[in-house]
């Protein structure tokens, strides 16, 4: 196996497709926007570089495949609750269905997080706000990810769990159709404020925003 640092615009691109060449096989699969996971490591577009720095790399096996990829980051402003340790973080993985190439991925992040004095490694997390890209899919494999969702293969679990991570609190998505009916509470609600005096509703119009 060859481990490469993303340094360069070929592996860059090679860091995207590796996403979606190890979820291809799932067909509710949903590419990320590659300019957004662009922007998450370059410094001019993210603020977060203002409190730490990121690390890429991309693994490839002997016929020169790529079979895996990995971030890691340092955050000063991170805080990962229940502990006092200088916690690092990981994120953006991908591998194939081999704990060996795992391990490789997760030492090599591991080794650059300890030259930076981080002495706990939280993953997979991102380099920024937590909307987006927080958390390892465990469940929900057959549904279309949202938008800014984790979405990976269900093998993930034990990749993370056999090298030593486990599992600290959970993380749930909830979602429903535009043209779904609200739940009773909403209407109730608004029937509430609507009969009080001096309380009007009506819906916003996009030429009124300002005077609304």
């Amino acid at each position: 196996m060859q481990l490469t640092e993303v340094n360069d615009s070929q592996s860059a691109r090679d860091f995207l497709e590796v996403n979606a060449l190890l979820n291809k096989a799932n067909p509710a699969y949903i590419r990320q926007l590659d300019n957004e996971v662009n922007d998450v490591f370059n410094p001019s577009k993210n603020k977060n570089y203002k409190y730490g720095e990121t690390k890429r790399w991309i693994l490839k096996d002997g016929d020169n495949k790529l079979i895996g990829r990995i971030a890691a980051f340092t955050n000063s402003k991170y805080i990962n609750k229940g502990t006092d340790f200088a916690t690092g973080g990981v994120g953006y993985f991908d591998c194939i269905n081999n704990q060996q190439a795992a391990n490789l991925l997760f030492d090599t992040a591991k080794a650059w997080l300890q030259s930076r004095d981080m002495e706990a490694m939280d993953g997979p997390i991102n380099f920024g706000d937590r909307d987006k890209n927080w958390g390892l899919m465990v469940e929900g494999f057959e549904n279309e990810p949202m938008y800014g969702m984790s979405f990976n293969p269900p093998y993930y679990e034990q990749l993370f769990e056999g090298y030593g991570f486990q599992n600290y609190y959970n993380q749930y998505y909830y979602s429903m159709n535009v043209d779904d009916p609200l739940p009773a509470r909403f209407p109730e609600r608004h029937a509430k404020f609507r009969a009080k005096a001096g309380y009007e509703a009506k819906h916003v119009k996009l030429k009124d925003l300002e005077k609304y």
